[in-house]
């Protein structure tokens, strides 16, 4: 039996007898073979090492998601310390990311990142662009800093620095999360195990490479010499004509992008040709009637999973078949011990609710430079997940809900202190408190509490317009409440437990048609709105005044929502606007006097 490997490099070198077989692909490019990967990565290594980026140094990555994003992910980890941004990231939280990783250089490609550029400029940080190579093979690029010299690349050891991530703590700003390449290799082997991958699969990647899940079902498919579709990230409408044109085995997501495929299927009518070994998903609680939905269209097996940052994401996956997967249970740990204590850091029997602790090989050792946060994260060598839950007597886990206050929403786990202080820049804002509100479909949405100075006024919607300038969009609220007091705690500090409730912002039982209010769509634009509401919803009637929030809308669906405005009624509407306006009536009002002053203009000009 051949020995699991230990470090990025080791994965990819095992695979260069496979010659021809094929590594990455992408829409419209030549597929990469493994031998074509490793060569590519040893170029990349070597042109940094050339530039004078040395072992140990953090390289940030500022890329959008494809094949250029993989091959760059596999390439850096392997020999430095790679640290994925998200390039939908304001200057201000670039500033915050870069300097707290005390990054060397950033790579980007420079048209799809304008907010790092001056960031990094100003803080001293190189900049070395990545220019793909779109006559051949998909993810094949070069970087701009080559010396044109011929330097042997030298490859990181198990023990080195290979991801740096961040995550959010209870009340703290990101903390810095070093995955170690014994770490992420020892993850991504318990992956290909538990799903039984072989050369023969093949997956749909339509995760962020900037997240832990995306990497590690990267990794997890080169560990067996599989292949890995990567596609520019999620995007709903093409999701549907990717399966038939790579038909791949397998793809995993968060529960949004489930619900928003099984949207499309309905909308579309489609009926699958390929045929999916699995689905997998991760990040957040995956409804149980959207699960046995994706069952039954797919007539596959749905694997629901459970992971975070920490444990270089993998923690527990449900089991393939013949095995037994139990509704609710994130499955059965997966190479790592899995157990419950109290609050006393006592273990407990099955099926005794407490905290969810775990160690195991792919866990790290701490959070960089912070001893406080690490300490209070382990206890007797387990680390403290946050989650709160228990095994039954099968070893199955089930989480209960989360002990922690940052907020998971969809798998992106935002820091209230990160949205309050982008609250506190506002001068009209003198307290602030962000915490998490339940949403059926994102598990988590952000929600913020404000007290005006005295002498200020600001709706609520013009709070999420101003600070929508200073955070990435799905840290914005979705709920926003000016309010004369915070809730405050013994100490006297503002609570963030609790508030979700305290504000009546819990779900409420859903309506069915006939007791919502009865303002039924009555302009040709409304009834044409109420009918693209209805299906990416899944309503059978909606009125005119019901907000998209309060109908189960979220981020993801109202992108959906817009795409189908902008293909059926020819406006394309920006997303602030469409969440501005909340209804289909204002919707369609602003619709129709758009289109007016249009026309006028036309007359006018004639």
């Amino acid at each position: 039996m051949t020995a699991p490997p230990r470090c990025i490099h080791d994965i990819l070198s095992g695979k260069v007898d496979r010659k021809e077989g094929v590594a990455i692909e992408a829409e419209g490019r030549d597929p990469l073979t493994y031998t074509r990967l490793s060569e590519q990565m040893s170029k990349a290594v070597s042109d940094l090492e050339s530039s004078g980026i040395e072992k140990g140094d953090r390289v940030a990555l500022v890329l959008p998601n494809g094949p250029e994003m993989a091959v760059a992910l596999l390439s850096v980890a392997s020999a430095f310390a790679c640290a994925p941004l998200n390039p939908s990231y304001q200057a201000s939280e670039f500033d915050f990311f870069l300097t707290n990783l005390r990054a060397k250089a950033v790579i980007v490609e420079k048209p799809t990142a304008p907010n790092v550029l001056p960031v990094a400029k100003k803080r001293g940080v190189r900049l070395i662009e990545l220019r793909p190579s779109v006559d051949q093979e998909a993810g094949i690029f070069s970087l701009a800093s080559s010396q044109g010299q011929k330097e042997e690349p030298r490859f990181s050891n198990p023990t080195d620095i290979s991801i740096l991530l961040h995550t959010s703590g209870t009340t703290s700003t990101p903390k810095l999360v070093p995955i170690t390449n014994s770490n992420i290799c020892v993850s991504a082997e318990n992956i290909s195990n538990a799903l039984s991958l072989t050369i023969n699969d093949r997956c749909l990647n339509v995760l962020p490479l900037f997240h832990v899940h995306g990497i590690g079902i990267l990794l997890a498919s080169m560990v067996a010499g599989a292949k890995v579709v990567c596609t520019p990230g999620f995007l709903a409408p093409k999701f549907l004509t990717w399966l038939e044109q790579f038909r791949p085995t397998w793809y995993s997501a968060v529960p949004t992008m489930h619900q928003a495929i099984l949207s499309m299927v309905t909308r579309t009518g489609y009926i699958p040709s390929v045929r999916l070994r699995f689905i997998r998903s991760a990040s957040s609680p995956l409804p149980p009637s959207v699960s046995a939905e994706l069952e039954r269209v797919f007539g596959c097996p749905v694997l629901e999973t459970y992971g975070m940052t920490e444990a270089s994401h993998m923690i527990a996956s449900n089991p393939l078949p013949p095995r037994p997967r139990k509704a609710g249970s994130v499955g059965l740990p997966i190479g790592n011990d899995v157990a419950i204590i109290d609050d006393a850091g006592n273990l407990l029997p099955s099926g005794a609710i407490g905290e969810i602790v775990l160690r195991g090989p792919n866990l790290f050792m701490g959070y960089e430079n912070n001893p406080e946060a690490t300490k209070a994260a382990f206890t007797n060598g387990w680390f403290r997940t946050g989650d709160q839950g228990y095994v039954d007597s099968e070893g199955y886990i089930f989480i209960k809900g989360r002990l922690k206050e940052i907020i998971n929403r969809g798998g992106e786990k935002i820091s209230p202190r990160e949205v309050e202080e982008a609250l506190l820049s506002l001068p009209q804002i003198e307290q602030a408190v962000a915490f998490g509100i339940p949403n059926s479909t994102l598990g988590e949405d952000v929600a913020a509490a404000v007290v005006l100075r005295d002498g200020h006024s600001m709706e609520p919607t013009q709070i999420r317009l101003a600070v929508s300038e200073r955070l990435a969009s799905f840290k914005v609220p979705a709920r926003m409440l000016v309010v004369k007091e915070l809730p405050k705690g013994p100490t006297g500090k503002p609570q963030r437990i609790g508030l979700a409730k305290l504000f009546g912002l819990e779900p409420q039982p859903s309506k069915s048609p006939k007791d919502r209010p009865s303002l039924p769509p009555s302009t040709p634009t409304e009834i044409a709105l109420a009918k693209i509401w209805c299906e990416v919803l899944g309503l059978r009637g909606i009125s005119a005044d019901e907000e998209f929030l309060d109908l189960g809308g979220d981020s993801i669906l109202a992108t959906l929502a817009i795409s189908r405005i902008r293909d059926e009624l020819g406006f394309e509407l920006p997303i602030v606007k469409f969440f501005e306006l909340k209804n289909i009536g204002n919707i369609a009002r602003f619709l129709d006097d758009a289109n007016s002053q249009k026309a006028s203009r036309r007359e006018t000009a004639g």
